[in-house]
C-alpha cells in the first residue's frame, strides 16, 4: 500500500496515478485546481518511488492497482474517478481490471494500451541495470528531451527545473523495479472494450514518447470516451500546460455530477 500520499479537499474523489520515473507532486496543479473546485484528490507515491520505500526487485502494474485500493480502503473509499499518466495509466489499466467496482470514471493521459515487444522488454532491463550502476545523472538530460516539448524546454525553465529535480531524486531502486514492472506488464488493449464507465482521453500534441495512434487506438476501443489534445505540450502535459489540462479534466469531471 502506498505509504506517502496527498489528500486534499472534499467531495467526489479523484485519485491522481503519477508517471516514470516520477512522484505525486506531478499533480499539484490539479490537486490545487480540482480541491478548490470541491473535488476530494488523492495523489500516492507509486510503489518504490517518491517518499514510497516498499519496493521489491519486480513492482507489477498489478502490485501498484492493489497498493492503490488498499490506501482507498484505509481512507474509507468506495469509489473514485481514477486519472493516469503513462505508467499511472498502465496501473489505471489494471486498476479497473481488476475493480471494477471502484472505478466511478477514467482520465488516461499519455497512455498506450499496447504490451511491450521483446525490443522494449530488453530496454528495460538495460535501462533498469544502468540505473542501479549509475543513477539517473547521465541520463537525466535526455529524459528531459524526450518527455517536454520543445516550447516548453525553451519557456519554461520552472517546469523543466522541476521535472529535473524529481528524476534526480528517483530512487534506483524503484526506478529499476518499476522499469521490471512495466517490461512485464500485460497487454490492455483486449480490456478495451469492457470498459464502460465514463472515459477522457489526454494526449500532448509534441509528445515524444506517444504516437497519436496511441491515444486514438485507446478512444477506439473504449465505448463514448472523449480525446482531447492538448497544444504545445510534450508527454507531461498536465505540468506543461497546466491551464489547457485542468480546463478539460474539470468539464469532464463535472459532467459526472450532472
Amino acid at each position: 500500500m502506498a505509504s506517502t500520499f496527498d489528500d486534499i479537499g472534499s467531495g467526489c474523489v479523484v485519485v491522481f496515478l503519477h508517471g516514470f520515473p516520477f512522484n505525486r507532486s506531478m499533480w499539484r496543479e490539479q490537486t490545487d485546481f480540482l480541491s478548490a473546485q470541491g473535488y476530494r484528490c488523492v495523489a500516492p507515491d507509486l510503489r518504490g518511488l517518491g517518499e514510497d520505500k516498499s519496493t521489491n526487485d519486480v513492482n507489477t502494474m498489478e502490485d501498484m492497482a492493489r497498493d492503490v485500493a488498499a490506501l482507498m480502503d484505509e481512507l474509507t473509499i468506495d469509489k473514485a474517478a481514477i486519472c493516469g499518466l503513462s505508467m499511472g495509466c498502465y496501473v489505471a489499466f489494471e486498476f479497473v481490471h481488476l475493480f471494477p467496482t471502484r472505478v466511478r470514471a477514467l482520465v488516461l493521459a499519455g497512455g498506450r494500451c499496447e504490451g511491450p515487444d521483446k525490443a522494449e522488454r530488453q530496454a528495460r532491463e538495460q535501462q533498469a541495470k544502468r540505473v542501479l550502476e549509475q543513477g539517473f545523472t547521465p541520463s537525466v538530460e535526455s529524459i528531459l528531451q524526450s518527455l517536454l516539448s520543445p516550447r516548453t524546454l525553451a519557456n519554461k525553465a520552472d517546469v523543466v527545473a522541476r521535472v529535473r529535480a524529481m528524476v534526480k531524486s528517483t530512487d534506483p531502486l524503484g526506478a529499476a523495479a518499476a522499469q521490471r514492472g512495466m517490461a512485464a506488464r500485460r497487454n490492455y488493449c483486449g480490456d478495451l472494450a469492457q470498459i464502460s464507465v465514463p472515459t477522457l482521453i489526454v494526449a500532448g500534441r509534441d509528445d515524444g514518447v506517444r504516437k497519436p495512434i496511441d491515444a486514438e487506438t485507446i478512444h477506439r476501443g473504449i465505448k463514448s470516451s472523449q480525446l482531447e489534445i492538448i497544444n504545445h505540450a510534450g508527454h507531461l502535459m498536465n505540468m506543461e500546460q497546466p491551464e489547457a489540462f485542468n480546463r478539460v479534466m474539470s468539464q469532464f469531471v463535472e459532467q459526472l455530477n450532472q
